[in-house]
C-alpha cells in the first residue's frame, strides 16, 4: 500500500505549529534560492533555523552558524527540512535518527521523495512529509498565500 506524501491538513497545521527548531539541510546563502527564503520565512515565523551545508560551514547565515552535517546540529532540533536530491535523503534521515533525539518531523521539499526514509519514519513514529514545502503549506493553511503567488517578502528584478 502506498502511503500519502503528507498527513491531512489538520495534522499539517499541528506539525507546523509545534515546530520549534528546524535544521534546513542544503540551505543556500544565495538570497533568491528557495532554500534561503524558506529558511528565512521559518525564522520570521518564530522557528529557530539551523543552517546545514558543508560548503558554508563556519559562516553565519540568518543569525546562526552554519554546520556541515546533521550530526553537528543542536540535539533540540525537532524538524529537518531537506533541500537535497532524492538519492541523498536516506543517509541524511538515518543520521538524523541517531543524532537528533528530539526529532519529530522529517520534511522533504517539492520534488524530493524517499519511500525508504518514509518507512523508517513510520517505524519510529516520526512525522514524514515529502514533495511539499513548509513555507507554502504554512501560507496555505494559515491564510498567508497571496494572490501574486508565493510571497517571499523579497522584491527583486534579478533572475
Amino acid at each position: 500500500m502506498m502511503m500519502p506524501d503528507a498527513p491531512d491538513d489538520a495534522a499539517l497545521r499541528r506539525i507546523l505549529q509545534s515546530m520549534r527548531m528546524v535544521a534546513v539541510i542544503g540551505v543556500s546563502a544565495n538570497t533568491i534560492r528557495p532554500s534561503y527564503f524558506v529558511a528565512r520565512y521559518l525564522g520570521l515565523r518564530g522557528k529557530r533555523v539551523i543552517p546545514v551545508n558543508p560548503g558554508l560551514a563556519g559562516q553565519v547565515l540568518l543569525g546562526e552558524p552554519v554546520v556541515a552535517t546533521v550530526a553537528e546540529c543542536p540535539p533540540e532540533v525537532d524538524t529537518i527540512d531537506i533541500f537535497r536530491r532524492s538519492e541523498h535523503v536516506l543517509p541524511i534521515v538515518i543520521e538524523a535518527m541517531t543524532a537528533l533525539p528530539n526529532l519529530k518531523t522529517v520534511w522533504l521539499q517539492i520534488g524530493v521523495f524517499s519511500p525508504e526514509a518514509q518507512a523508517i519514519c513510520a517505524e519510529r513514529g516520526v512525522n514524514f512529509i515529502q514533495n511539499r514545502c513548509p513555507k507554502i503549506e504554512y501560507q496555505r493553511l494559515f491564510g498567508e498565500l497571496r494572490m501574486g503567488g508565493f510571497n517571499t517578502g523579497v522584491i527583486s528584478s534579478k533572475l
